[in-house]
């Protein structure tokens, strides 16, 4: 190693040893800020909605409630078992990360400790079992009371606040799903019509809308594509100009059903699929609930994280998505949405409420020169939906995706293409290439000097002639 290789060694160290030391102080704050947050809001929500609202720093509770409804624990999978009016079992999946986030310094001191003691450490969740007189096991669990209050109203019909909430937008864009009958997605189409064309579903990814796809690849398809494929973009349930119901928990059955009532609507059979980030665990899922109905799947920068054996699942996958650190920025920015209730509750108020304000703001500035999709996509949200996708769906089905994956890989014909950008700070290229070992079919494409975003914006044209390929190869 020459002394340039060294030196650049050594500054890769100073530099990656500032940025723990920084993020240590910089956390920790946060953790103390965001316990105050939790206050300050609990104090808000009851003048202005005349309700304590709670929220997941609260205690844990038994799990067996009088109305019907237990969620229980085992293994770092959580479940919610709601009795309905038809007296049938309803299983929803929840993460345990909503309610089970430490601290940075009990984290650092619980590793400690299992270094040193070599002990596994299990958290909140605990799961004791107690004899019966007839000699059988009776489990009892304990489970984190908001997830029963939310349920309480939500199966009982009942809005426990009016829609929207005070700390959310009441614009009509935000809100437009509430003056309609219509209980469905806002959904965007192009291209063809009739029966004879061939159908594709775009899904986006967090915190974004339809726009991702309609203001970027939709313009830059050829004639003879726009004519052979209707394309069909939808903003995800809580997101864009869809439904942000405030008593959903926004769990991956939930969206993939919203989903499916898309396909029902326009009469889709068979369809390829287009998705973007967290878009493709939905893609996958879709894939494994419908495989006979997937033409082709491309995935774009999947967070795809292979858990390690003895590890949580949905723990793992929360600190490699967010890992509590203050450079790159967009990791940064990951670890305030999925470790901070409060304080991301905060930013929502700033700037989703606010979005009008600094559309105003960026169209001054800019002297309206360039496009705000991206960051219309960004604003139109609620917490409870930004909140509650990004556990139940990143985190909360990272048990699952190996079993996604090996369905995909062994009982689906469908091409599967994957992108992704080579500069991504946010999920590394590596995600992609762990799809491909579940999936040998599938093809990797790394796309040089380009990140989780410009892995399509930017690249709008080359990209829509990738998938016109993709689905011309795939026709049949």
């Amino acid at each position: 190693m020459g002394v340039k290789g060294r030196t650049r060694s050594v500054l890769v160290s100073v530099g990656s040893f500032i940025n723990e030391v920084v993020s240590f102080v910089v956390f920790s704050v946060l953790d103390l800020l965001d316990i105050t947050l939790c206050v300050v809001f609990k104090v808000l929500d009851f003048f202005m909605e005349a309700e304590w609202k709670p929220c997941y720093c609260n205690s844990a509770k038994e799990a067996i409630k009088s109305s019907g409804k237990i969620l229980f624990s085992e293994q770092g999978e959580s479940k919610i078992v709601c009795l309905s009016s038809s007296n049938k079992l309803h299983l929803e999946d929840i993460s345990d990360t909503l309610y089970t986030r430490s601290s940075l310094v009990s984290e650092i001191s619980r590793s400690t400790v299992k270094e040193l003691k070599k002990l596994k450490v299990e958290g909140t969740m605990i799961r004791s079992h107690t004899r019966v007189k007839n000699g059988t096991t009776r489990s009892t669990f304990t489970v984190n009371s908001t997830i029963v209050e939310m349920l309480q109203g939500k199966i009982g019909k009942q809005q426990s606040h009016p829609i929207p909430r005070w700390s959310d937008c009441d614009c009509e864009t935000c809100n437009s799903w509430s003056y309609s009958c219509k209980d469905s997605l806002y959904v965007k189409v192009g291209g063809g019509k009739g029966n004879a064309c061939e159908d594709v579903l775009f899904i986006h990814g967090f915190i974004s809308s339809s726009a991702f796809w309609t203001e970027t690849v939709f313009p830059n398809f050829s004639e003879n594509a726009k004519s052979k494929y209707r394309l069909i973009a939808i903003d995800l349930l809580g997101f864009g100009r869809s439904p942000k119901p405030t008593d959903s928990l926004y769990t991956l059955r939930e969206h993939i059903e919203m989903i499916e009532r898309v396909l029902d609507q326009y009469k889709v059979k068979s369809f390829h699929v287009v998705a973007h980030s967290l878009g493709s665990i939905l893609a996958l899922a879709m894939a494994v609930k419908h495989p006979g109905a997937i033409k082709s799947l491309t995935l774009l920068a999947p967070p795809y994280f292979p858990v390690p054996k003895g590890e949580q699942a949905t723990q793992y996958v929360m600190r490699r998505v967010a890992p509590r650190r203050v450079w790159p920025l967009i990791s940064f920015g990951a670890s305030l949405a999925c470790w901070y209730e409060h304080i991301s509750r905060t930013a929502c108020l700033l700037l989703s409420r606010n979005h009008r304000l600094w559309e105003f703001l960026i169209k001054f500035v800019t002297r309206n020169r360039i496009r705000t999709f991206l960051v219309d996509g960004f604003f139109c949200h609620t917490h409870n939906a930004a909140w509650h996708t990004l556990h139940n769906i990143i985190c909360g089905t990272a048990g699952k995706i190996d079993k996604y994956l090996d369905t995909v890989s062994n009982q689906s014909k469908c091409k599967v293409t994957v992108f992704h950008g080579k500069e991504d700070e946010l999920l590394p290229v590596e995600c992609s290439y762990a799809v491909k070992s579940r999936i040998p079919r599938a093809s990797v494409k790394v796309i040089e000097k380009k990140d989780h975003i410009t892995i399509v914006v930017g690249r709008q044209k080359a990209f829509a002639r990738e998938l016109e390929e993709i689905w011309k190869q795939s026709s049949g």
